[in-house]
């Protein structure tokens, strides 16, 4: 996979994000959602400047009959450089989508 080099710009408010989304576009996911974590680690080094900590949930078909840590891999593959240089943390759920439909019917 080819990734879209860094500048600057991806530390814009929203870039960083929308390039998360871009990456994670290679699992083919039925659902991402990214919280930016950044601010309940004021003060921490790796949080200065915002976006650096983030809390991932990803639902994809990839991810079936994946262990954890398959999974986890797989979506460090998919950030590739981001991960060694935009995004200083990353909580990782990731579920197939009957794991998902499962959870939520749990939750109900």
């Amino acid at each position: 996979m080819s990734e879209a080099p860094l500048t600057a710009v991806d530390d814009v408010e929203g870039h960083r994000e929308a390039l998360i989304h871009q990456r994670l576009a290679v699992l083919a996911p039925n659902r991402i959602e990214l919280i930016d974590d950044s601010a309940r680690h004021a003060g921490h080094q790796g949080a200065k400047g915002g976006g650096a900590h983030y809390r991932l949930l990803i639902v994809s078909p990839a991810f079936a009959g994946q262990s954890r840590l398959a999974r986890h891999r797989m979506v460090h593959d998919a950030l590739g450089d981001l991960m060694r240089e935009r995004i200083h943390a990353l909580s990782i759920k990731a579920l197939s989508p009957d794991e998902a439909t499962a959870s939520m019917s749990a939750a109900a």
